[in-house]
């Protein structure tokens, strides 16, 4: 595993389990909430990037067009 994944998947672990804690409180920490989240988001976005769209391929035909004959 390198080392840009270990740390979208530490970024994403610390920040999920940071956000729980804080909304599991009975009186909720809201600073701490807010950075769980964005610690949580930064590496979902960071995993995200990584992954090539769908549309990147050439698009391939079915449908074989043929040249017209000149006459």
């Amino acid at each position: 595993m390198n080392i840009s994944r270990t740390v979208n998947l530490i970024c994403i672990v610390v920040g999920g389990l940071i956000a729980f804690y804080a909304n599991a409180e009975e009186e909720q920490n809201l600073y701490l909430l807010i950075g769980g989240i964005a610690l949580l988001m930064f590496g979902i976005y960071r995993t995200s990037r990584n992954i090539p769209s769908k549309n990147d391929k050439p698009e391939e035909s079915f449908i074989k067009t043929e040249k017209e004959d000149e006459v």
